[in-house]
């Protein structure tokens, strides 16, 4: 029995001290909400700033300090980005000290917001805000015994980044978010950034940038009205190559090489050239033109990228038309010649017909020859005379013999027309060697040139 009666006891007197520390906390807790409501019922103003009853003379001065959560990476299209971020601000409210207060109060009560004096700020380069309110309203006022003041809300906000593509996709972007006074002018309210740590960032992950660098500087806004204290933070961004350099640089590369697979082509391979060349100079312009995603005004790099590879696969392409039209062209020639030449020998004959009557086999054979087109005569002189191995100047016609005429060489022309081939594919096989070495030279010059300019520059 008696150690029951001691375990009772001891539990009793457990309890009994659980309750008393219980009630000194609720009563503190209570005691601060009271002396709170009596602070605010007593001269004050929340059209006030704090440093008012000091004549107006000094400003109040607010720190703010940004909390990101999220950055989502700028679009190029809409010109903007958004973040989800938490603003900071801090102040001294005289009216709001008291020894008498235990602790600091952490108050998530929308009514306490609007009965004490806060900054009015905005984001003068924001597009669109929204406030959260999901479970609760996302706002805290923190009021210290000593009158320092916290006062934070989280927002999404759409921020407008006015970006210069000139350089896109190698370019370097600079996204600001501002904040700025709305009705206070310098007279009455200046803003600073923290001098801990004004912005900071967590888990910051973009698809298309990297961040580099965060710079907190401080801007005015110039008014008819009046000045504005303004703060302004720039985020350095710069762009992520990966991507565009595995769908845009590396497949036109590769199709600019594919182009020069021509030139070790034999030049009669017309079909096979022309069909390399169309295919790539296809492929590349259809790689070009599904970069047009992002419009604008002035010539991107991207754009210079494309149009330059275009330009060496149509330049490829043409070098063979080129090349294939000189041939054709002095063929032509050639034949035009030899036609000439072989019409003033069938002109001579057909004056001295009567004269060599008796050398020919058979008038018939005569009259076959004055009955064969010029051309027939022409290819069937050119094949009897390859045929025929002795150096007698005669004229074939359907393997008659004819006639010899004094004072005429019907075998040069023929012989011009069959050097006329080999001697054009030495000047194409020379062409083709020499672009073999100036097209891999001019596409590494460029190359080297583009990126030491977008890059450096």
């Amino acid at each position: 029995m008696g150690n029951m009666t001691l375990r009772n006891l001891i539990l009793s007197t457990f309890l009994i001290s659980q309750l008393t520390f219980c009630k000194i906390t609720l009563g503190a807790t209570i005691e601060d909400l009271g002396i709170l409501d009596k602070l605010l019922k007593r001269n004050y103003d929340r059209r006030a700033t704090p440093t008012n009853h000091l004549n107006n003379t000094t400003p109040t001065k607010v720190y703010v300090e940004l909390f990101v959560r999220s950055f989502g990476s700028p679009s190029p299209v809409t010109m903007d980005y958004k973040v989800d971020l938490f603003l900071r601000q801090k102040w001294r409210d005289e009216r709001l000290q008291s020894p008498e207060f235990k602790r600091p109060l952490d108050l998530n009560d929308p009514n306490l917001v609007k009965a004490i004096w806060k900054p009015e700020v905005y984001f003068p380069n924001g597009k669109e805000a929204d406030f959260q309110f999901v479970t609760v309203p996302n706002v805290l006022v923190r009021i210290n015994p000593n009158g320092d003041i916290l006062y934070m809300l989280r927002l999404k906000v759409t921020f407008s980044c006015m970006m210069d593509l000139s350089k896109f996709p190698l370019d370097r972007q600079i996204c600001t978010m501002e904040v700025a006074s709305f009705s206070k002018t310098v007279e009455e309210l200046i803003l600073e950034w923290n001098p801990e740590e004004p912005i900071s960032i967590k888990g910051l992950g973009m698809s298309q940038f990297e961040l580099q660098k965060i710079v907190p500087s401080k801007c005015h806004e110039e008014f008819q009205i009046g000045n504005y204290s303004c703060l302004v933070a720039e985020f350095h961004l710069y762009r992520l190559l990966g991507f565009h350099l595995v769908q845009s640089y590396l497949p036109t590369i590769l199709m600019v090489v594919i182009s020069w697979v021509s030139f070790w082509m034999d030049v009669n391979s017309v079909p096979g050239r022309v069909t390399l060349g169309i295919t790539t100079l296809l492929t590349v312009s259809s790689k070009a033109t599904n970069q047009g995603a992002i419009e604008s005004s002035y010539i991107k790099a991207l754009d210079v990228w494309m149009g330059s590879c275009t330009a060496f696969v149509f330049l490829a392409l043409l070098e063979f038309t080129v090349v294939n039209y000189l041939w054709r062209k002095e063929c032509s020639r050639n034949w035009q010649r030899v036609k000439a030449q072989h019409s003033c020998s069938a002109d001579f004959m057909q004056n001295n017909h009567s004269e060599n009557i008796g050398r020919s086999p058979s008038n018939h054979s005569m009259l076959q020859m004055k009955e064969k087109p010029l051309g027939n005569s022409i290819e069937m002189s050119v094949s009897n005379f390859v045929d025929r191995n002795d150096k007698s100047h005669y004229l074939g016609v359907v393997d008659q013999p004819v006639i010899p005429v004094e004072g005429i060489n019907v075998v040069e022309p023929f012989a011009s027309v069959m050097n006329c081939q080999p001697n054009y594919k030495e000047r194409a096989k020379s062409i083709d060697e020499t672009c073999r070495i100036v097209f891999p030279l001019s596409f590494t010059l460029f190359i080297i040139l583009y990126w030491s300019y977008y890059l450096i520059a």
